[in-house]
């Protein structure tokens, strides 16, 4: 039987979803010394997830730096607490690679946010939000598209969390590597799918229009 995945996702459906969980090694990078170790193992991996987080301001004109570049393997997570070490060699480094097969969501925001933190040439990246169009799949958010292909939850609790902390909590920590590590397996399945042909994607019905949205009213 062939898997069924839709155009778009209902997000109330997706609130009934058990949830997703973290079971692989999460390595905090804290120092340059570090990130060298961190950047030669990724650097030795056939694909990578990437994402960032930046504490969220709750005042007007307020406005934080990019602090936490996560990047995971297929098994476990590096997160890169940039807020200490800034854009060093090593982050340069893995950021500039044009070997290693690197994916994202919406990537192209988060090299915003860190090109506020110091130039560096960007290698190759691969955006899921592109990439899952190839399936007919038409929602642009990670928690839709992953629910969508592997029928569970990624929940955002901490997603409005203080990413600046002196030390990270658990939560922030399963959290940043999830986001990181979902693209990994989103890329390998949507993959799969595209090879083989082993999907049938049923399309939504388009919700009618108000009449405001029409001028009819």
């Amino acid at each position: 039987m062939k898997k069924l995945i839709y155009n778009k996702v209902d997000k109330a459906m997706i609130s009934h979803l058990k949830r997703v969980d973290f079971f692989g090694k999460i390595y905090v990078v804290t120092s340059p010394v570090e990130a060298e170790h961190a950047v030669d193992y990724l650097l030795s991996q056939p694909i990578l997830g990437f994402d960032t987080e930046t504490r969220p301001a709750f005042e007007k004109g307020k406005r934080y730096r990019c602090a936490l570049l996560q990047v995971s393997t297929r098994t476990d997570c590096f997160l890169f607490r940039l807020n200490k070490i800034g854009l060093c060699p090593a982050v340069v480094r893995l950021l500039g690679d044009k070997e290693v097969t690197k994916v994202g969501l919406a990537w192209n925001n988060d090299m915003l946010s860190l090109r506020e933190l110091g130039q560096f040439e960007s290698g190759h990246f691969i955006d899921l939000q592109t990439t899952v169009r190839e399936l007919g799949i038409e929602d642009q958010s990670l928690v839709k598209i992953y629910a969508n292909l592997f029928g569970e939850r990624i929940s955002k609790t901490e997603r409005l969390s203080n990413w600046e902390r002196q030390e990270l909590k658990e939560s922030q920590k399963e959290y940043a590597a999830i986001d990181a590590w979902a693209c990994v397996r989103i890329y390998n399945e949507v993959n799969r799918l595209l090879a083989t042909g082993d999907y049938e994607l049923v399309v939504q019905p388009s919700e009618k229009k108000s009449l405001d949205e029409t001028g009819l009213s």
